[in-house]
């Protein structure tokens, strides 16, 4: 099993769950158990075309996605996966 470690930000769309456990041998698969066992998310993390929405960022262990081979990055059983959704705002001026 892998474990999908869940934001704040996206746990109202998984039943308020900060992790869900999910089979997938790859980030691209774990994702879309994920999406499959909470359909609501899917638009969250997709964008209209089917790719991941450059917003969110994932990591397996210390290491950004982007870096390892996307959504085709292996991972190992026991592996936690972590969404990171960039966070953007604050206030100008002081």
């Amino acid at each position: 099993m892998i474990t999908l470690l869940i934001p704040t930000a996206l746990r109202a769309f998984t039943d308020r769950t900060s992790e869900v456990e999910v089979e997938g041998a790859t980030v691209g698969a774990a994702l879309e158990a994920l999406a499959v066992q909470y359909p609501d998310i899917r638009q969250h993390l997709y964008d209209e075309s089917g790719e991941l929405r450059s917003f969110i960022n994932i990591f397996v262990g210390e290491s950004n996605i982007k870096h390892t081979g996307g959504l085709d990055t292996s991972l190992a059983p026991g592996a936690s996966v972590m969404l990171v959704p960039a966070i953007a705002g604050g206030a100008l001026g002081g």
